[in-house]
């Protein structure tokens, strides 16, 4: 059982970011990382890829029922909604999307606040729409560790300016002080 899960949330300008971040991260990162964008829908391949050629984790897109374990980063397939359920595995769903999106980062963070409480670390990064503020809101409620980008960082500010209308976070960090947070926890 992981003793804390990190769920990012981004859309439009994230990218960078969470490729950035991945590529900082040692090889034996204790925690799984569970990344949520919004992606193009009939895009299947590529986006794992692309990601791996600087990453030291392991990435992958789980399949429904995949036990979520330490030391990987997971991304959220393409037009699939990704959950987490006790017993820490996943599910996923093609129900309806939320806030014109699948997968909803609102349907992966709330879940995954349900599960882990205290121990989800979420982040929302730039994006276009108000996807995530209400998953935020929920780790928040359960006591997790909420982070926002500083939208004055962000190349999209609707997502993180969605975050910080809905909750009071924990931190607002530009991306370099996201990244170098989430490294140092494997310290």
């Amino acid at each position: 059982m992981p003793d804390k899960l990190i769920i990012i949330g981004g859309s439009a300008g994230s990218y960078k970011i969470v490729n950035r971040l991945l590529s900082n991260l040692p090889a034996r990162f204790p925690y799984p990382l569970i990344v949520c964008m919004h992606r193009l829908r009939n895009a299947r391949t590529g986006f794992v890829e692309a990601l791996s050629l600087s990453s030291k984790l392991k990435i992958v897109e789980p399949c429904d029922k995949d036990f979520i374990r330490g030391g990987t980063a997971y991304i959220a397939p393409a037009n699939y909604h990704m959950m987490i359920e006790f017993g820490y595995r996943f599910s996923l769903s093609v129900s309806a999307p939320v806030n014109h999106s699948r997968p909803s980062i609102d349907i992966t963070m709330e879940t995954a606040a349900d599960v882990f409480r205290e121990r989800a670390i979420g982040i929302i990064l730039s994006g276009a729409n108000t996807d995530g503020s209400l998953g935020m809101a929920k780790i928040h409620d359960m006591k997790g560790l909420t982070i926002v980008q500083d939208p004055a960082d962000s190349e999209i500010k609707t997502m993180p300016e969605a975050a910080l209308d809905t909750l009071t976070p924990d931190f607002v960090l530009n991306a370099d002080k996201i990244i170098n947070f989430i490294k140092n926890l494997s310290s």
